[in-house]
């Protein structure tokens, strides 16, 4: 399991590398960006590229977004990006890449 930063505040926990027979769940945790601004999240959207999202949702009290992946090339970085909009009307985007090795 591999924790980074997206961006300055958000976290994103991801278990890397995936293999592509994998269908795991990747988490984004949007707290520290939303808390200061006393937002939510609204909506969410993922674009995963050659992965392949079987489900997403918005979960802790509208502050974090996830997302079942599966799939993928092996030997690539593949690009996932999340785009939240909030309750206030902020459009926001952070990516992350995940490698996809035979494991």
């Amino acid at each position: 399991m591999r924790t980074i930063g997206a961006g300055r505040t958000e976290i994103v926990t991801l278990p890397d590398p995936k293999d592509p027979g994998d269908r795991l769940r990747y988490r984004m945790d949007w707290t520290g960006f939303l808390a200061p601004l006393g937002d939510t999240i609204g909506t969410s959207a993922w674009d995963a590229g050659e992965l392949t999202p079987s489900g997403d949702g918005i979960e802790g009290g509208a502050t974090a977004t996830y997302v079942w992946l599966e799939g993928g090339t092996t030997g690539r970085a593949h690009k996932v990006s999340n785009t939240i909009t909030t309750g206030a009307g902020r459009t926001v985007v952070r990516s992350f890449k995940l490698r996809v090795e035979e494991r």
